[in-house]
């Protein structure tokens, strides 16, 4: 079942599944690439989280670097203080660019930069004291309590961001969860349409199925039908075939028992009379001998000539001489007229005497025929048993023909073919261009037992 059969079946199915499909697309796309920008928000949150802590570490750790120096007056002491201002200024840097589109959080880091700023000044300045010698005035500026005010509000505003920055962490994973969410009902969603257009589709093909099975068996139906009536068709075919034959013999035999019986007695009188009339015309009359005697000859020709009707309507031999006698007749006298060489190989079998006939007439059609179309050289018939059968071949050197083509002169095998499955034979041909011609004809040999 092609698409094409699918979609005019199933008009609603295909819509379904694609709308299923673009919506599992469109879902799972929209799905990943919010996880992915909230992803992305919340890892660069918590990065910024980091910062501000790792700034107000540092902040300590420059305030750190400067008591010790102070206290000790060991120059080693200032590598902490300087390596922990080089990370706020870092800090602020990246600050800087994350909260460049948030005015809210942008006002905060700027008082965060003027207090930092403001805190590193004066820890500059208590170290720019001791160098100089000031260490009275340098410990009274840590002893101050400014330092103090600005370190509590520096934690101050950092714990706002760090505030503000927790907050949108908790956003951002609220719409993750919620984007999950959705995802998770969009694809339950889908699914279930999917599974509708699966099942609207199996409820179709089972269906279509259905009938197609109802279908079949409705052409399966009509081609027994259709088989029995030509089998019945044929065996009427077949009797009627036979019928017309038998008619056919039977108007043969009445119409040559009437011409020897009725002709044949009037010529035979006619002849007799003229033989009374010659002998007592006898040397009166020479011109009357004549025309009686050319009347005779008339008389003795038609009589030949009504013997010869009366032998193509009934051949008397087939009773008198038998089948192998009649078809030697019958073959040389084709022979004669037609100056083709004739090949006999005739062995006596028994047969019912309509089979001997079909026999007979078989012969004679095919002779008709090699006379008409096969331009024949040789012809070979055979007459033999074979087994509870007997054999029938008729085989010329002629043009042959192609079996499988149309002809006009099928009718007269036809004829053959209904004669001989009347008499419970077959009938098999062979022939092909320029190969000669093969007719093959079994007929069941007789059960009666001759007297």
């Amino acid at each position: 079942m092609d698409v094409v059969t699918v979609v005019k079946r199933s008009p609603i199915v295909f819509p379904l599944a694609c709308i299923a499909a673009v919506g599992m697309m469109f879902i799972s796309e929209g799905s990943y690439w919010q996880a992915v920008g909230s992803l992305n928000q919340i890892g660069a949150m918590q990065e910024s989280r980091a910062i501000i802590q790792n700034l107000a570490q540092s902040i300590l750790d420059a305030e750190s670097g400067q008591r010790g120096y102070l206290l000790t007056g060991r120059k080693e002491y200032l590598q902490p203080y300087q390596k922990a201002v080089g990370k706020i200024g870092d800090s602020f840097r990246h600050l800087d660019r994350y909260y460049g589109d948030d005015p809210g959080s942008m006002k905060a880091l700027k008082d965060l930069h003027s207090l930092t700023d403001t805190r590193l000044s004066e820890l500059a300045e208590t170290i720019r004291l001791y160098d100089e010698g000031k260490v009275q005035a340098a410990n009274e500026l840590v002893l101050s309590d400014i330092g103090k005010e600005k370190m509590e509000a520096l934690r101050a505003l950092g714990a706002g961001l760090l505030a503000r920055e927790t907050s949108n962490v908790a956003d951002r994973r609220g719409e993750l969860y919620n984007t999950l969410l959705l995802s998770r009902i969009g694809m339950a969603a889908l699914s279930a349409i999917s599974l509708l257009a699966l099942f609207l589709f199996l409820r179709q093909a089972t269906a279509a199925e259905k009938h197609e099975q109802e279908l079949k068996r409705t052409v399966q139906a009509e081609r027994d039908r259709l088989e029995a009536e030509v089998t019945l068709r044929t065996a009427q075919l077949t009797e009627l075939a036979d019928h017309l034959q038998t008619a056919r013999e039977d108007e043969r035999n009445k119409l040559a028992r009437n011409l020897h019986d009725e002709l044949g007695a009037l010529l035979t009188s006619a002849k007799l009379d003229a033989a009374r009339i010659r002998s007592r015309l006898a040397g009166t009359a020479p011109e009357a001998l004549e025309r009686l005697a050319h009347l005779v000859e008339t008389l003795n020709s038609s009589i030949a000539l009504g013997r010869r009707i009366i032998e193509d309507l009934r051949p008397s031999t087939l009773s008198n001489l038998g089948l192998v006698a009649t078809l030697e007749i019958l073959v040389r006298d084709f022979a004669k007229l037609t100056n083709v060489e004739v090949h006999l190989a005739l062995e006596p079998v028994e047969l019912e005497a309509s089979a001997e006939l079909v026999v007979y007439r078989l012969v004679q059609e095919a002779i008709t025929n090699i006379t008409k179309y096969a331009k024949a050289r040789n012809v070979w018939v055979g007459l033999a048993a074979r087994g509870s059968d007997v054999e029938v071949t008729v085989r010329d050197d002629g043009v042959g023909f192609d079996t499988s083509a149309q002809r006009h002169s099928v009718y007269g095998l036809m004829g053959m073919r209904y004669r001989v499955e009347a008499e419970g034979g077959s009938l098999a041909l062979e022939s092909a261009p320029g190969r000669g011609t093969l007719i093959r004809v079994r007929l069941p040999q007789s059960t009666l037992v001759p007297a």
